[in-house]
């Protein structure tokens, strides 16, 4: 990810498009973005698709990492492991990244994905290495 936007709202190319993720806050700090639950992304029995979540939570963990990290190179994720606690078959969810740890190669970030009465329908963390530039090493 080479250059992420500050001005909010706004979307990213691949992958967040196609899910309709609009991020409405972006700093090193904390991401928020949201969706519309979609025929489109559930699976058969009428509920969100999980990946959906997985995928949202890489998103917003790896734009608010790579916020913080900046000009000093690049960030990629390593592990994500993502809890699906409520089903959620329509609506608007809203996905929140903060920080459980930055540190000079690895940072760890929490997101918590909400509907539209801030019930927790999912819960994740995200694993990912800073790449450094060969300028900033």
């Amino acid at each position: 990810m080479t250059q992420v936007p500050t001005d909010v709202p706004f979307t990213l190319p691949g992958f967040d498009t196609v899910l309709g993720v609009q991020y409405v806050e972006a700093s090193g700090d904390r991401v928020v973005a949201q969706w519309q639950v979609t025929p489109d992304l559930q699976q058969p029995y009428g509920i969100l698709h999980g990946g959906v979540h997985c995928a949202v939570v890489e998103g917003t963990a790896s734009v608010a990492a790579a916020l913080w990290f900046g000009e000093r190179g690049r960030v990629v994720g390593v592990a994500n492991q993502t809890d699906f606690l409520r089903a959620v078959t329509g609506g608007t969810l809203t996905a929140t990244a903060t920080p459980i740890h930055r540190g000079r190669m690895q940072q760890v970030w929490e997101v918590r994905i909400v509907d539209e009465q801030d019930r927790l329908a999912a819960r994740g963390q995200v694993r990912l290495q800073n790449l450094p530039t060969r300028e900033s090493q």
